[in-house]
């Protein structure tokens, strides 16, 4: 018995340590939730600003820009996938990846062929384990993703759907990430990136005409420069509301890993009392069958 106190002993060491880091986790998450949350909402001033642009000039200028009107001379589609780069927040990952498999089924079963973009360690993990091809990933600060990083992947995109059909180029951009909705609820979303559906020029029955546009040097150019602006500014948007969900869901993760851990030392501590319960009982009962003895061998 006295084996078996220490074995439960040792686990309630090992649990507590745990505990300490489930603990430690949770509350780094929680100091940065906030951030990355404002920064995921000051994102959309912006990112309206641009699509208002964007819809004046193509409302005004009558311009055929291919990020607009799209192409038909491949069946390939870029599919960017935003995942995590470390475990430990919950099914985060695993629900985007769910996500990013259904799309690839629709878009097979659509006569597409889907050519993968992947953020995040977990996502790259994921696909290469599978072996499926990755086009390009990238690595590190899913949780603080920069707009370096966001241009970087922005380029990569746009690169391949303007790239020429025997250079590999797409016909259309997906992008998958988890939308903040709140602390307790994050969503996977699938979006269309390219070709742009700009549907904000077009005045409401009874709403003020848009007013009249002059564009310098030319609505071409003007839109020229707007166009990778949008998309760049998009995808960043899209990567800090991804870095809000897994910092949410990973706070979660460790509260529920925290208080699991709790819960186990509360039933090895009673498993060890318990066990050193029996112990005493088995050494007074030892204790008295020798006093037994000795009374009985003395007579």
């Amino acid at each position: 018995m006295a084996g078996e106190q220490r074995v439960y002993k040792q686990k309630i060491r090992t649990t507590q340590t745990l505990k300490k880091m489930f603990r430690a986790m949770e509350l780094i998450a929680a100091s940065r939730i906030g951030k990355a949350r404002d920064a995921a909402k000051a994102a959309d001033p912006y990112t309206q600003a641009l699509i208002r642009a964007v819809s004046a000039v193509s409302a005004h200028a009558d311009l055929a820009h291919p990020l607009i009107e799209g192409r038909n001379d491949t069946k390939r589609v870029a599919v960017l996938v935003v995942t995590a780069d470390r475990g430990q927040a919950g099914a985060y990952s695993a629900t985007v990846l769910r996500a990013t498999e259904r799309l690839l089924a629709e878009l097979v079963e659509d006569g597409k062929e889907p050519v993968l973009f992947v953020s995040g360690r977990r996502g790259e993990s994921y696909f290469r384990f599978r072996g499926r091809e990755i086009a390009q990933s990238w690595t590190g600060g899913s949780d603080a993703p920069t707009v370096e990083r966001a241009h970087e992947i922005a380029e990569a995109l746009l690169g391949a759907f303007l790239a020429p059909v025997e250079e590999g180029g797409v016909s259309g951009v997906h992008v998958v990430y988890t939308r903040f909705v709140s602390m307790v609820s994050q969503v996977p979303e699938v979006r269309r990136m390219l070709p742009l559906e700009i549907v904000e020029g077009v005045a409401e029955p009874g709403a003020e005409p848009m007013p009249l546009y002059e564009f310098e040097p030319s609505a071409e150019e003007v839109l020229d420069a707007l166009l990778p602006m949008y998309v760049r500014r998009r995808i960043h948007a899209q990567l800090l509301m991804a870095a809000a969900s897994e910092l949410a869901a990973r706070q979660q993760a460790m509260r529920t890993a925290t208080d699991n851990a709790e819960d186990l030392i509360n039933e090895y501590t009673r498993l060890a009392n318990t066990a050193r319960q029996a112990d005493i009982t088995t050494e007074i009962t030892e204790i008295v069958s020798g006093a037994d003895a000795l009374s009985a061998s003395s007579r």
